[in-house]
């Protein structure tokens, strides 16, 4: 008995050493791979930029309210790095295409864009505003002067609208890219190139001959260039 007893401590001594094999509910996940290089937030704009409007429900938008809160966060978000915006669009509402504009040019952080496919009307200004363009070489941009839709009151102070509004394009372009301002003009102004309208058509390397969009290149070649920036900031 005595034997028996000291058989059954020893056991229990033994099974108090062996380690306890980990519990599902105690496994902890694998630590996610953080990029050395920098953590980069995309922001895609396609289809036609939807301003204070309602588009039909058919029609591919972005919606600037959307996009705002966006840019925003990007910006306050100590764990972004940097923004690249890749644009598929054929424009659309001037007041927002702008106010977009701006706060990317002014977001605090490196910035690329990327034109896919086309970056059209007021689609350019949103081109030219990060720190660094690129087009893909078969993607388009056109440029042509301020347009309106709808009942337009025939008057002297509808025109002059008309030119504020020019003007404050025309000179965000230019701020944001290497065109002078004649040349922008006189591309916006052409009336041998579109049907029915006035405007040139820029495709791929010839944005970038005009001074608009800095380089032709891909999304390998944008993300490149962002984590650039990102390490020299």
């Amino acid at each position: 008995m005595k034997n028996q007893f000291y058989s059954n401590e020893e056991e229990h001594h033994e099974s108090e050493n062996q380690p306890i094999p980990p519990q599902p509910e105690l496994l902890t996940p694998p630590p996610q791979k953080v990029n050395p290089r920098g953590v980069i937030q995309f922001l895609m704009i396609i289809g036609q930029i939807e301003g204070h409007i309602l588009l039909p429900p058919n029609n591919k938008a972005t919606k600037y309210e959307h996009v705002i809160p966006q840019l925003v966060m990007c910006a306050e978000n100590p764990e972004t790095d940097g923004l690249l915006v890749l644009l598929n669009t054929m424009g659309g509402d001037v007041e927002a295409g702008l106010a977009l504009a701006e706060l990317i040019a002014h977001l605090g952080k490196p910035t690329v864009s990327l034109v896919l496919g086309g970056g059209h009307s007021i689609g350019v200004p949103l081109a030219v505003s990060a720190s660094y363009s690129f087009i893909a070489p078969s993607a388009t941009m056109t440029i042509h002067p301020v347009r309106m839709n709808g009942t337009i009151v025939g008057a002297p102070q509808t025109y002059e609208y008309f030119n504020k509004t020019q003007d404050r394009v025309e000179d965000f372009i230019v701020a944001h890219s290497q065109i002078t301002h004649e040349r922008l003009t006189a591309l916006m102004m052409d009336t041998k190139t579109l049907a029915q309208d006035v405007g040139t058509i820029l495709i791929g390397e010839e944005a970038v001959q005009e001074g608009i969009i800095d380089e032709v290149g891909g999304l390998h070649s944008a993300m490149e260039r962002l984590y650039e920036l990102i390490g020299k900031g």
